[in-house]
């Protein structure tokens, strides 16, 4: 059975639909973050370029003003392309320009418009044309699997399911030996009920991110858990909400965007420190994040804090830590990349000494790091947020306390269960 076959349902609970012919007049303008994230003063350190984004969601259209030059139709390896550039949904479309779109024409602009994308279709609920359609789609195992043996250093994920998936979790596994960084949605199920985030979002070695709005407040649907590592935008702004590629839709919100934006950031540093593992990538992401509580008391709801990839690029001497030790080890439930650096170097020296006791955790620890359920998938709501948590970011000049109903900090500072 398919894994993840109905779990996204509606791209959008709701939206407003630009008229025919006015596809991008405001487009930019209401990418309210690009400002405040210093976005132009971040491309003239760096822009994305020579980084690969394996984006593993419903297809992805090259042909839209934004991706025109930007995807990488060739690269998806043969035994996952099927249709890859057929979105069948625009949702990963519009994850893609959200990453790497060059705003052409006043579309949407890529918070890293050098990132190149890697097309992965999988079938995320939307998909039409019957079983033989389903069986020829690539299940997300083997697109994970797949990408994580390619040179793309981000693996991009904007979906999920409620229950651990073991094949993925099998595939994200390896995919985090290979040392790539894998980041997904947290999940869409933040009004239902607390401690409920998605899978692969959910799995250890996987960045879980949630939504912010513009007042900088998680997202009333970003779901909440142990596994919300960082927060990212990912509501008030436009994407593709349906096939035709005619015109944007207004407020297309959900933890999607927000994943999409993580992995933009995590590009732009990456391309600036191209030596740098995904260790000191991911460390960086986690060090420089907004926040009021302590690094040391991640919040169930926004994580570490709000994503600055600025921080980082704007200082050339910035230190990144270890190279080989994991700073989400503790969430992670051990350092895979240090087990294998030690394993190889045990095996190339012929020594039979064992790799350090810190390893990959199994299925069965899945849960530690992740909760009890929910979903990751694309938009949600079109309210704003208040009640979920609060973010102190410095973003350029701009300094920002929302101060949410009562007991808002707080709420924010709540200890993670681990």
């Amino acid at each position: 059975m398919r894994a993840v076959g109905a779990v996204v349902g509606a791209l959008v609970a709701a939206t407003v639909g630009f008229a025919p012919g006015a596809v991008a007049d405001d487009v930019q303008s209401k990418q309210w973050y690009l400002g405040p994230m210093q976005a132009e003063q971040m491309w003239k350190v760096s822009t994305g370029e020579g980084v690969k984004v394996a984006l593993i969601d419903t297809g992805v259209n090259a042909d839209t003003p934004s991706l025109k030059g930007q995807v990488l139709t060739g690269e998806t390896p043969k035994s996952v392309a099927y249709r890859s550039t057929v979105d069948y949904e625009g949702h990963g479309t519009t994850m893609a320009e959200l990453i790497a779109g060059t705003g052409a024409g006043g579309s949407l602009k890529g918070l890293a418009p050098g990132v190149k994308i890697v097309p992965y279709r999988i079938e995320l609920g939307g998909l039409k044309g019957g079983a033989e359609e389903k069986k020829k789609t690539p299940e997300p195992e083997d697109a994970i699997r797949a990408a994580a043996d390619t040179d793309a250093k981000i693996l991009s994920m904007s979906f999920g399911e409620m229950a651990p998936m073991p094949k993925v979790e099998e595939a994200v596994k390896y995919a985090a030996s290979k040392g790539k960084l894998l980041i997904a949605a947290v999940g869409n199920e933040g009004r239902t009920s607390r401690d409920n985030i998605g899978y692969p979002a959910g799995f250890p070695y996987v960045v879980g991110i949630a939504s912010a709005d513009k007042s900088l407040t998680v997202s009333k649907f970003s779901s909440s858990g142990n596994s919300v590592d960082l927060s990212a935008p990912g509501q008030g702004f436009p994407g593709w909400c349906d096939a035709s590629f005619r015109s944007y839709c207004d407020d297309v919100n959900g933890t999607s965007s927000a994943a999409a934006i993580a992995s933009g950031a995590a590009a732009l540093i990456w391309s600036a420190h191209p030596d740098w593992t995904v260790n000191q990538v991911t460390r960086a992401l986690v060090d420089t994040a907004g926040r009021t509580w302590s690094k040391n008391d991640p919040s169930k709801y926004a994580g570490y804090g709000f994503i600055r990839p600025r921080l980082v690029l704007e200082n050339p001497s910035y230190d990144a830590g270890s190279a080989h030790v994991d700073p989400l080890r503790a969430e992670n439930g051990g350092d895979l990349l240090a087990k294998s650096a030690a394993s190889s170097t045990s095996s190339s020296s012929s020594s039979s000494s064992s790799a350090p006791s810190s390893s990959a955790s199994t299925p069965s620890q899945a849960p530690e790091k992740g909760s009890t359920g929910g979903t990751s998938a694309a938009g949600s709501s079109t309210e704003s947020s208040n009640d979920n948590s609060t973010l102190w970011v410095v973003l350029g000049a701009v300094a920002a306390v929302v101060v949410v109903g009562g007991g808002g900090v707080a709420v924010a500072r709540a200890r993670r269960a681990r």
